[in-house]
C-alpha cells in the first residue's frame, strides 16, 4: 500500500509537533490547530513556563525533551489514551551548532547529535506502532539545507542534519508498504531564537551563524506555508526557499564551481 498525500479535507487529525514553544515548531502548531487538528505541541520547557497565550485553541502543551526515552514513551501514551492513536509527527526540535573542528569538542559532538538527530530518530521509533497498526499517517522531519550543502566551519550541525535526510530517504522506502508518507523540510536560513541554542568554542562561527540568522528574510509562518503545502502533495525532500534550490542544484549541476563558492568562506 503506497503512501498518499494528506487531504485537507480529512476528518481533524492528531498532530505530535516537538520543539514547539518557539520559531518554526509553534508555527507548526498554529498550521494545524487554525485548521482544526488537534495538536500535542511539546518543547523542553516545563508547562508551568509556558507563557499564557502562546499556544492557540486546539492545542495541548506537554513536556518532552526528545533525548528522553521515557519522555517519548508518556508522549506516546498520552496520544494514545487520550486521542486513540497518531496522524502526523512533526520532528521539529533541534539546535543550532558550528565551528572549525579543531575547536569543537565531543561533548558538544554529543550534545548536537542526540539532540538533532538521535532526536528524530527516538521519535520515528516511537510513533511506529502507532503509525503502523493504523496502517497510515504522516512523519514531518525538520532538517535543513545543512543537511545537503556542506559549508565549512558548521562539521557537527552539518552532520546532524545530512542524517536526518539519510533516515528520512531509508524510512520513505520502508514505511511506503505500510501507507506511512516520510516528508523532509529542508530550509535555508529562518529567523528565529534558534542562535540562541548554539554554543561554541569558535567565536567567528558563533558570529556568523547569529549574522545569517538575524538577518534571514524568511520568517516561520512563510517557511511552514511552504513546507505544508509540499507535505499535503506528498512531496519527500521540501526545499522552502530560492536559495536552497540554487545551492542543492548547483553542488550536483555545477560541481566546481560550487566547491570553490565554499572554500572561499573559509
Amino acid at each position: 500500500m503506497a503512501a498518499h498525500p494528506q487531504d485537507s479535507s480529512r476528518a481533524p487529525r492528531r498532530v505530535l509537533v516537538t520543539g514547539a514553544a518557539s520559531g518554526l515548531g509553534l508555527e507548526f502548531v498554529r498550521w494545524y490547530a487554525v485548521r482544526g487538528h488537534r495538536v500535542l505541541a511539546t518543547d523542553r520547557i516545563a508547562p508551568d513556563d509556558v507563557p499564557a497565550g502562546l499556544l492557540p485553541d486546539g492545542a495541548t502543551y506537554r513536556l518532552l525533551d526528545v533525548t528522553r526515552d521515557e519522555d517519548w514513551a508518556a508522549a506516546m501514551e498520552w496520544v494514545q489514551q487520550t486521542w486513540g492513536g497518531l496522524d502526523v509527527l512533526v520532528n521539529n526540535a533541534g539546535v543550532a551548532a558550528g565551528g572549525r573542528l579543531d575547536l569543537i569538542d565531543m561533548d558538544e559532538w554529543h550534545r548536537v547529535l542526540d539532540i538533532n538527530l538521535l532526536g528524530v530518530v527516538r521519535g520515528c521509533r516511537s510513533a511506529l506502532p502507532l503509525l503502523r497498526v493504523q496502517r497510515g499517517g504522516t512523519i514531518v522531519n525538520v532538517a535543513s539545507v545543512a543537511g545537503l550543502v556542506h559549508a565549512p566551519s558548521m562539521a557537527s550541525y552539518n552532520v546532524s542534519k545530512a542524517g536526518v535526510v539519510a533516515l528520512s530517504e531509508t524510512l520513505r522506502h520502508e514505511l511506503a508498504p505500510h501507507g506511512i508518507q516520510v516528508s523532509v523540510v529542508c530550509p535555508y536560513f529562518v529567523r528565529t531564537n534558534i542562535a540562541n541554542s548554539m554554543r561554541s568554542a569558535d567565536p567567528a562561527a558563533l558570529a556568523a551563524a547569529r549574522h545569517y540568522v538575524d538577518g534571514a528574510r524568511a520568517t516561520p509562518e512563510v517557511i511552514v506555508r511552504r513546507a505544508m503545502r509540499a507535505v499535503e502533495a506528498g512531496r519527500f525532500l521540501v526545499l522552502t526557499d530560492a536559495m536552497g534550490r540554487v545551492l542543492s542544484w548547483g553542488k550536483r549541476l555545477a560541481g566546481p564551481l560550487y566547491r570553490r563558492a565554499l572554500r572561499a568562506t573559509t
